[in-house]
C-alpha cells in the first residue's frame, strides 16, 4: 500500500499569523484548530514552533480548509526539491540537485 504524501509547512509564523484572522473572520486557537482538524493539540504547537514540519496531506488539506487558505500558501509538498526534514543528508541531496 502507498504512502501517503507528506507536506513540509513553510512558515510557522505565516500560519500563526493567519490563524487569528481566519477565511470566516473570526481567529482560531490552537486548540480549536486541532479539534476542527482531528488532530492533538500537540502536533499543532509542534508545527507552530518548527519542532513538527511535516503532516500527512490528509491533514495538511484540513488545517487549511480549516483556515480558509489554499494548501500552497502553507505547505510545500515533500519530494526531491524539498525534504521532509532538516536533516544534513536530505539538505545535501538539496544541494546537488540544485
Amino acid at each position: 500500500m502507498a504512502r501517503e504524501p507528506r507536506y513540509r509547512l513553510v512558515k510557522p509564523d505565516l500560519m500563526r499569523l493567519l490563524m487569528e484572522r481566519t477565511g470566516t473572520g473570526a481567529g482560531i486557537s490552537g486548540r480549536e484548530l486541532a479539534d476542527k482538524v482531528g488532530i492533538p493539540h500537540g502536533t499543532v504547537d509542534a508545527l507552530l514552533n518548527g519542532q513538527t514540519k511535516t503532516q500527512p496531506s490528509s491533514v495538511a488539506h484540513r488545517i487549511c480548509a480549516v483556515i480558509g487558505v489554499d494548501l500552497l500558501i502553507l505547505w510545500a509538498p515533500t519530494g526531491r526539491a524539498v525534504p521532509a526534514e532538516d536533516s544534513p543528508a536530505a539538505l545535501q541531496r538539496v544541494a546537488v540537485l540544485a
